[in-house]
């Protein structure tokens, strides 16, 4: 039901010679609209482009809604050739086509919803494998006419990556985020305000940070990251999509994951690995109490999601261990203050 819509987004795209979707931009995408935006875009088809009179149509029934910055999209939309979209999702399913699947991913990075705040099901068999160039999304089977076509006007097509998701800062810039290399954040990617993503850091889609925190190792698909937590160089979180099966990770406030270090379990707060160790489900894992006595030995799954942990290895052993962490990691407030 209209009333009751999930969200919508009007957008602007590229279509290949065949006229199929490659990607769309959502410049202001909403969640949970208005019941009278949603009437007024009931009728739409989220898989085909609007022509003309249905989008003048279209900008009508916004202005009547009271949706102005809305209808000011679709009057910006009206004065170019481009293929533009309008999207209507009345319920939190899953994508069933290109620009569904785009506006999903806009919502993440615009922060309308967290990592796993949507239906993501089925969004690889979607969403099309691009070639993003300086020229925009091409379609790889027509890359090499176009390259060609660029060399005979004395030109260089630059392809930056082969992919099917494009990088985050070409559709969505959040608020409060510094990114060293923004080909290492996908769209679809949830960074919180304060969030800094260093060179070496790499945060994929349905995943990210709720800020403030620092960034310098991976996150995996489906992690999230706490407040005021901190990824050291070279770390790894093992995502969904990467061999964790079903279990979501993530890692609490004030955390710290050393250098090169890396988990598969889910963290608490307060809790560090230290640089160098890897973290799986599977890794035995000596418990120790205030004295530095062994108690027992567990395995890792057993500790998902407790706090205040600290693992290290025993240099001397090599035996994984597990203690009461003393200090929580505290982040320069200077250096997440991104205004």
């Amino acid at each position: 039901m209209t009333d009751s819509a999930f969200a919508f987004g009007l957008g602007v795209g590229t279509h290949n010679s065949h006229g199929e979707w490659l990607e769309v931009f959502f410049p202001a995408p909403l969640l949970h609209p208005p019941a009278e935006v949603a009437a007024a875009a009931a009728d739409c088809d989220s898989g085909k482009a609007l022509d003309g009179p249905a989008l003048r149509a279209l900008k009508d029934a916004l202005d009547a809604a009271g949706a102005t910055e809305q209808a000011a999209i679709a009057a910006q939309f009206a004065a170019t050739g481009q293929p533009v979209v309008a999207v209507l999702l009345t319920a939190d399913v899953a994508p069933e086509n290109v620009p569904e699947g785009y506006l999903k991913l806009h919502l993440l990075s615009h922060r309308l919803v967290p990592p796993h705040g949507t239906n993501l099901d089925g969004l690889f068999g979607v969403l099309p494998n691009v070639a993003w160039t300086s020229e925009g999304a091409i379609d790889i089977n027509e890359l090499p006419a176009r390259q060609l076509a660029a060399r005979l006007r004395g030109e260089t097509l630059e392809v930056s990556c082969v992919d099917k998701f494009p990088k985050m800062t070409n559709y969505v810039v959040p608020k409060g985020v510094r990114i060293a290399h923004t080909a290492r954040v996908r769209l679809g990617a949830h960074l919180g305000e304060g969030t800094t993503v260093m060179h070496e850091g790499f945060v994929n889609f349905n995943a990210g940070t709720d800020g403030p925190g620092m960034i310098e190792g991976r996150i995996s698909a489906g992690v999230r990251i706490g407040a005021g937590s901190d990824l050291g160089g070279g770390c790894s979180t093992i995502g969904t999509l990467s061999g964790g099966g079903n279990i979501v990770i993530s890692i609490g406030r004030e955390c710290l994951i050393g250098a090169n270090g890396g988990i598969g379990i889910p963290l608490g707060d307060r809790c560090t690995v230290e640089a160098g160790l890897f973290i799986t489900a599977g890794t035995k894992v000596t418990m120790l109490d205030a004295d530095g006595n062994a108690v027992e030995t567990v395995k890792a799954r057993e500790l998902a999601g407790k706090s205040d942990m600290l693992f290290r290895r025993n240099s001397g052993t090599g035996t994984v261990e597990c203690l009461t962490n003393r200090s929580a990691v505290e982040l320069n407030e200077e250096l997440h203050a991104h205004n």
